[in-house]
């Protein structure tokens, strides 16, 4: 939609959906029999406009319109009937619609096509138009149907999702130039203080936190996003084959701002997986699943389980104090989250729990 659209009177919906209809016994047409009075009945009463045209007449002209048609479009009756249906378009109608119309009545046929109208007062409306021939009980073509709805706020519901999205899609591309400066400047620190090693933990851990963010932006744009796509982003490095760690869950969406939090700790499980875990074998699997619920403070929460199954034996709780499962606290806990720890010989299992707002 272009921007001429709001000089010429303004993009503007009309209500139609929801506007009183009150008959106008002018638009009768003298339609014969019990059908015809039928037709004429049910064309006062509802709310989508209807129009008839005649195409044996010279340039196809409106010959019957309802109250709705009136009210849809500001003219009255008489300004309507006996002119062709073009008199709606305006300077930004797309005249590859227009073309589609012309051809349907050409050939005879039905078409649906949605098209920037205009009204009397100069505001535009973007209308769902269904054209169809209509013919005698001898077959001749005898009139052309049309019906019109009023999809202005769905049409501009979806240019501003496409405004949204491109939006999210920039910050995406911004985003990763961020983690990428945050992972040199980390790697040039590193080398000039001989810690490498280190540079590299942290590295793994902005890492992490990149691939929880990046595939859920176009998501974000909504208010929640998909706690499963985030994840897969995060876990996907650490089974390559996609056959070591199994995901349990479904469409559940919580808060963007959970996400950093989330995406830390199932990076430090997964890491630590890797070096100890159901991971660091060739027989080991982990089973990761989601779900909202109260958790043990009656709170909505966000609940995602991490059990771990086929690693080394575990003999018992390892040395407190790691680095990994320490940030992931404090990050949790700044989100007044959680994250419990069992170590069970068969294998680790992990509950993160986040709080979320009422649903």
């Amino acid at each position: 939609m272009s921007s001429s659209d709001d000089s010429r009177g303004g993009l503007r919906g009309s209500g139609q959906a929801h506007r009183p209809i009150h008959p106008n016994q002018g638009t009768r047409m003298g339609f014969e029999g019990a059908s015809g009075l039928l037709f004429e009945q049910a064309m006062a009463q509802t709310r989508m406009a209807v129009c008839l045209t005649d195409p044996r007449l010279p340039d196809d002209p409106i010959i019957f319109c309802n109250e709705a048609f009136e009210q849809l479009t500001g003219y009255r009756r008489e300004e309507i009937i006996g002119r062709n249906c073009r008199f709606l378009q305006g300077p930004d109608t797309d005249q590859r619609q227009v073309t589609k119309i012309r051809e349907a009545i050409q050939e005879e046929d039905v078409v649906v096509v949605e098209i920037l109208n205009y009204r009397k007062d100069g505001s535009s409306f973007w209308n769902t138009l269904h054209l169809g021939p209509i013919y005698d009980a001898e077959g001749n073509l005898t009139y052309f149907f049309g019906s019109q709805w009023d999809v202005t706020d769905i049409h501009q519901s979806r240019a501003e999702e496409r405004h949204a999205k491109a939006l999210a899609r920039e910050i995406s591309h911004r985003m990763k130039n961020v983690f990428a400066v945050i992972g040199g400047i980390v790697n040039i620190t590193g080398r000039s203080m001989d810690a490498k090693n280190v540079a590299n933990k942290i590295n793994d851990r902005v890492q992490a936190l990149g691939r929880s963010y990046e595939p859920t932006l176009d998501d974000a744009v909504l208010g929640t996003i998909q706690v499963g796509q985030a994840i897969r982003a995060v876990l996907a490095p650490y089974d390559p084959e996609g056959d070591r760690i199994k995901f349990n869950g479904n469409g559940v969406r919580t808060e963007p701002n959970a996400i950093s939090a989330i995406g830390l700790a199932l990076h430090e499980l997964a890491a630590n997986a890797t070096k100890y875990g159901a991971l660091s074998n060739e027989n080991g699997v982990v089973e990761v699943s989601w779900v909202h619920r109260k958790d043990k403070f009656d709170r909505n929460s966000l609940e995602i389980e991490w059990v771990e199954n086929g690693g080394p034996p575990i003999k018992g709780e390892p040395d407190p104090g790691g680095t990994g499962f320490d940030i992931a606290d404090t990050l949790l806990s700044h989100s007044r989250g959680t994250l419990e720890r069992e170590w069970n010989p068969a294998g680790l299992r992990a509950v993160i729990t986040v709080p979320i707002g009422s649903r």
